[in-house]
């Protein structure tokens, strides 16, 4: 099979031919349609090791590819409930089976989580790297038998490609308790997890959404969605809370979801814990890393939750497949921007510079002969 491999840190991938792997156990072989290229795989593959040297990282040659999609190619022996030929989406989540949080089912706190394709996050990664080396930007991996959220035909390869993010959503609002009687705002509700939060929320029929970010273009594209249950609001106009305040009757919203990345400071994440009703929720899910100047008696006297959500579980993706189904998911508005494997590296600086923001989604499509450009291949191939 054909295979984008990393050779070397800060170096392109290149495509190599190696052996398909053949399942054992409970694993599956899942021929791979497509896969996500999130934003920040550049940065794993180019600066994580200087950045963050205790998160471990697949070992050299490494196949990167978090969000893979695509076909059950053959079931180890100890596998059951899949067919060949069944469509699925591969959750990347891996963890060691056997702590306190495994032991009692809960997987998301293992303290070894690792994303397949991706990176770890606890000492034994290395272990679980070596047991499962394989992620999405191959023609074939493995994967375990419980990772495989079964999709219908609703969901196409592409759309699929996304459930990473939108898992990480899903989740998010999952923790918050967002339903019919909340109101939710998306700080970031432009990028990848904002776009992703707003179409969830709307999924689980919460009836007002208030996405804020600072591209109006995006905003209104956003509130194009549904004119109806979404306000949009400009983050550069200033004073969010009092703004906010304004638009719930004086009390402020249910829950926060911070989407907001790295480089965006702790103001705007301020601005949105500031702007929570009493006993609101700020659910934590991007990647602002600066300190946060918080009074905690301010949380405690309106008792107010901040809390920190990672990933999602696989029987949450299975939700999202089957809201799709229903039609209470709608993901016709992302916009796919198809790569074959050996335009990899150009996928992954797309990824970066995405001029429709999280409306974007950069997928690679393996089994693309080569030299099939992106827009050569017809619209109802792509979903």
């Amino acid at each position: 099979m054909r295979a984008a491999r990393l050779h070397k840190v800060a170096t392109p991938f290149q495509v190599d031919e190696i052996d398909i792997p053949e399942p054992t156990g409970s694993d599956v072989l899942v021929r791979v349609r497509a896969c996500g290229v999130v934003p920040n795989l550049r940065n794993v593959v180019y600066h994580y090791p200087e950045w963050f040297p205790d998160l471990p990282l697949p070992a050299l040659p490494a196949i990167y590819g978090l969000d893979p999609v695509g076909e059950v190619a053959a079931v180890g022996p100890n596998a059951s409930g899949l067919q060949i030929g069944q469509r699925v989406y591969v959750n990347p989540l891996r963890y060691c089976g056997t702590c306190d949080h495994c032991l009692s089912g809960t997987g998301l706190l293992c303290a070894n989580q690792t994303m397949a394709g991706y990176f770890g996050m606890g000492p034994k990664s290395h272990d679980i790297y070596a047991r499962y080396p394989w992620g999405g930007f191959a023609e074939y991996m493995i994967a375990p038998a419980d990772s495989m959220v079964v999709l219908s035909d609703k969901v196409s390869f592409e759309a699929g490609a996304r459930f990473g993010y939108l898992g990480t959503s899903y989740s998010a609002l999952c923790n918050a308790k967002a339903g019919v009687r909340t109101t939710v705002l998306v700080n970031g509700g432009t990028g990848t997890l904002g776009v992703g939060t707003v179409m969830l929320a709307l999924a689980m029929g919460v009836p007002k959404i208030i996405a804020v970010a600072r591209n109006s273009e995006l905003l209104e594209r956003v509130r194009a969605l549904a004119p109806g249950r979404i306000e949009i609001m400009n983050a550069r106009e200033g004073n969010l809370p009092e703004r906010v305040r304004a638009a719930t009757d004086g009390q402020g919203v249910d829950i926060v979801v911070d989407c907001l990345s790295a480089h965006s400071g702790s103001d705007p994440t301020m601005d949105g814990l500031m702007s929570l009703r009493r006993g609101g929720r700020l659910v934590f899910i991007g990647g602002m890393d600066h300190v946060l100047p918080m009074t905690p008696i301010y949380l405690m006297v309106q008792q107010i939750s901040f809390i920190g959500s990672c990933w999602f579980t696989t029987s949450q993706a299975q939700d999202m497949a089957s809201m799709v189904d229903s039609g209470v998911l709608d993901l016709s508005a992302l916009e796919h921007k198809i790569y074959e494997l050996e335009q990899l590296n150009e996928a992954l600086v797309a990824a970066e510079n995405r001029t429709h923001g999280g409306f974007e989604n950069i997928v690679v499509r393996p089994e693309i002969s080569v030299g099939c450009r992106a827009a050569e291949i017809p619209t109802d191939e792509v979903g």
